[in-house]
């Protein structure tokens, strides 16, 4: 395969290296790695291959990484700059609270960029809109500390597409060093119309869409709604593993409850038929069950505030539902479940979503958490939930 062309990815973590750097690497992209983890780094630069292995139902499959390079953006901001202007495309896998951090470097290059087509731009993050919120930190950062006439180009300069990615990465092996093991099933999907009248980046396995709205909303709803319920419910009844969560018939049950609600949702604010979800929801249900991921849920769980904050996986969707009138009790239970995730060790956020709690009025509380309007229906319905936890949690 001729590597002939460049993509610079923030992130080396397991999805960075287990999934979007696969894709990139088969589509004959050379990888340009940047982090600010010295190991990480001091590793992918130590090796000139790794190991991806896909686990499936049928088995597993292993392949290897190679073509790459490693940059530490905390000691060679420079190079990062230099890398990312002469490149192709550029993605990451950073976590949506990390974007503004990664703004600079970006901005800097596409002042720089003077190649002759755009470069594509596409956060690829358990988040909605993910590229659009990155995108307005580069352009606030061109605005405030560079050349404010780059913002007038930037359809020359940078293309902006928004991502849904949907792959299961589980606990590792202890000394898998850079290899990475991660789920069978994918689904990568980018907008395509960021890019018309520009060159579209080609990359293997990656769906070009005109709306993403509904994937995006269909995977959170889904796969990251019934992924965190099981694993709040789990946690709470001593479950190691989200298999352990899902083989106890109650649990079970409360996720296919939860799904029920996220399901009417998708189904009526979408033109995705009832047929269609439901059996989405079957591979979904499989999929988190699969024992071969052994996911432990301690780490599905990890980061409580983010996953309730106000477009995650269980406000978001209930806000809709009551907005259209409808339940969602059992959305309501998983984000009970998820405020009783507090003090985890390892899980930097458990910590405060518990002084949060400790220290703030129901009320302050469930802002602060969720994000929510107080003149919002939903509101009112979380109040008295935050209540009952803080009520326990004092005990």
């Amino acid at each position: 395969m001729a590597f002939d062309k460049k993509a610079v990815h923030f992130g080396g973590g397991n999805i960075g290296r287990g999934f979007v750097a696969e894709f990139l690497h088969n589509s004959g992209y050379e990888v340009v790695f940047v982090d600010v983890m010295d190991s990480i780094i001091e590793q992918l630069q130590k090796n000139k291959s790794y190991t991806v292995t896909e686990i499936g139902e049928d088995g597993e499959r292993s392949f290897t990484i190679d073509h790459y390079r490693a940059i530490n953006s905390k000691h060679e901001l420079d190079k990062v700059i230099h890398e990312i202007a002469t490149a192709d495309v550029v993605t990451c896998a950073v976590g949506p609270n990390i974007l503004k951090f990664i703004a600079e470097p970006v901005a800097k290059a596409i002042e720089a960029r003077t190649l002759d087509y755009p470069l594509a731009v596409i956060a690829c993050e358990n988040a909605i809109n993910a590229t659009n919120k990155w995108r307005g930190f580069i352009e606030s950062y061109i605005e405030d500390k560079l050349n404010q006439d780059t913002l007038k180009v930037m359809d020359k300069k940078a293309r902006y597409a928004n991502s849904a990615i949907d792959r299961i990465v589980p606990h590792q092996d202890p000394n898998a060093g850079l290899n990475v093991k991660i789920e069978k099933f994918f689904e990568w999907c980018v907008e395509h119309k960021p890019f018309e009248g520009a060159r579209q980046p080609e990359i293997k396995g990656v769906h070009f869409v005109d709306d993403l709205q509904p994937y995006i909303e269909r995977k959170l709803f889904t796969v990251n709604t019934s992924h965190a319920t099981a694993a709040y419910y789990g946690y709470q009844r001593g479950k190691a593993t989200i298999h352990d969560a899902m083989i106890d018939k109650e649990i079970h049950d409360i996720v296919r409850d939860a799904l029920r609600e996220t399901a009417h949702l998708i189904t009526n604010k979408h033109e995705i038929t009832t047929e269609e979800q439901a059996d989405y929801v079957e591979k979904i249900v499989e999929r988190i069950s699969n024992p071969a991921l052994e996911d432990k849920v301690e780490r599905v769980g990890r980061a409580p505030l983010r996953k309730l904050s106000r477009n995650e996986r269980f406000i978001a969707p209930a806000a809709h539902l009551v907005e259209m009138g409808d339940s969602c009790e059992h959305l309501l239970g998983a984000v009970e479940m998820a405020l009783r995730f507090q003090n985890v060790e390892g899980d930097e956020e458990s910590f405060e979503l518990a002084k949060i709690l400790k220290e703030k009025s129901a009320e302050d509380a469930t802002k602060q958490i969720t994000g929510l309007d107080e003149s919002h229906d939903l509101f009112a319905k979380v109040v008295p939930i935050v209540a009952k936890v803080q009520k326990s949690s004092s005990l």
